[in-house]
């Protein structure tokens, strides 16, 4: 076994973006005669995230920053194997459990109780698992009420609830948190802060993206700060954080880091 969880080596990702150009007036037709002119759509690739490398020592917690557009979902989505990479390599051990989006892997029709067997499922375990712990998972999310109702009637907190207990239920090796407990009422949201503790305490591994800086420096062994999809700057809590909302603040500028 190794003392590294996560391995990410020189990893890019890009997305192809596809535009269509302005249908000229009938006007503008008329004076340039291209009535009949085929306008071919554009394409361009815009860079997500690009040669991005770091390590996550096993049983440490891993907090990601940067503002809105920086790459961090990118970033947490290639983790969770939902994108692929371009370039580079990921490597991760043990069994990961994502909470990434508000109902990513929910099927908005079918109730609480039929989403629990199937993201059960995704995540690995057997029916027979799913059964053993459906108590426990509906029990935690607080949503006895609404567990034969479709989740489509579910509001973003009662989303949040069932995501986070059917992931925790997975018992995972590493849990990978997308600003997951910015919905929510505050009672669960220390009752999620709570299960999490857990976790920690039974030297499991976390990945946390977070705008909130006192989640960040109190949850956090060290941090990754991202940057128009490339990392600025890793390190200590504390210290990044600082740097980070120095540079917000205009006051300085952090060369980015490259490999």
């Amino acid at each position: 076994m190794t003392a590294d969880a996560i391995v990410v080596r020189n990893v890019s990702k890009s997305f192809r973006l596809v535009t269509f150009p302005k249908q000229a007036s009938f006007k503008e037709a008329i004076v340039k005669m291209d009535f009949l002119k085929q306008r071919k759509p554009e394409q361009k690739f815009v860079s997500a995230v690009r040669d991005v490398s770091f390590r996550v020592r096993r049983g440490s917690t891993l907090g990601i920053v940067g503002r809105n557009g920086s790459g961090k979902t990118t970033l947490m989505r290639l983790l969770a194997g939902v994108y692929k990479q371009d370039a580079g390599s990921i490597a991760i051990s043990g069994e990961i459990a994502p909470l990434l989006s508000l109902g990513v892997g929910f099927h908005p029709d079918m109730t609480g109780r039929e989403n629990v067997k199937i993201n059960g499922l995704v995540l690995g375990l057997s029916p027979k698992e799913i059964d053993g712990r459906f108590d426990e998972i509906v029990d935690f999310a607080e949503l006895w009420d609404f567990i034969d109702v479709p989740v489509r009637t579910y509001s973003s907190g009662m989303y949040m609830r069932l995501a986070f207990s059917i992931a925790v239920s997975v018992d995972p090796d590493v849990l990978l948190l997308d600003e997951i407990l910015a919905v929510g009422d505050e009672a669960f949201a220390e009752k999620c802060l709570n299960r999490i503790q857990t976790f920690k305490d039974r030297g499991k591994t976390i990945v946390l993206v977070s705008h909130d800086t006192p989640t960040i420096r109190a949850w956090c062994d060290e941090v990754v700060w991202m940057d128009k999809g490339a990392m600025r700057m890793q390190g200590g809590a504390y210290e990044v954080m600082d740097a980070y909302h120095a540079a917000l603040h205009g006051a300085v500028e952090q060369p980015l880091l490259t490999s």
